[in-house]
């Protein structure tokens, strides 16, 4: 069964850049959708960025220019650069994966999240 596993987390100052990884544990290429979400606090969880198996990618409006999402198939990894942070991007972020299993639909996959603390 395929699991996420996201690193990657930690404090940083406002205008610095942190990269989120999350390990795949089976073949990524199962995976037909996957995506960073985060949760702040006092807040709702928020998509922030999605990459189709194609490659196409989607992002909040809050995060355009900012972040970027990508995936490395040979290492069954996804990523998300995250540049000029602000202490408004403070929250757990988790790695999202949709595994279709049939025509009709399939199974949503989340990790287990990484705390970013944007602070100075």
């Amino acid at each position: 069964q395929v699991t996420l596993v996201e690193s990657g987390g930690g404090l940083v100052q406002p205008g610095g850049s942190l990269r989120l990884s999350c390990a795949v544990s089976g073949n990524i290429l199962r995976l037909s959708r996957m995506s960073w979400y985060r949760q702040a606090p006092g807040k709702e969880r928020e998509s922030v960025a999605t990459i189709t198996d194609g490659g196409r990618t989607i992002y909040a409006d809050s995060v355009k220019g900012r972040f970027a999402i990508s995936r490395d198939n040979a290492k069954n990894t996804m990523f998300l650069q995250m540049n000029s942070l602000t202490p408004e991007d403070t929250a757990v972020y988790y790695c999202n994966a949709f595994r279709q299993t049939s025509i009709e639909g399939g199974i949503e996959l989340w990790g287990q999240g990484t705390l970013v603390t944007v602070s100075s």
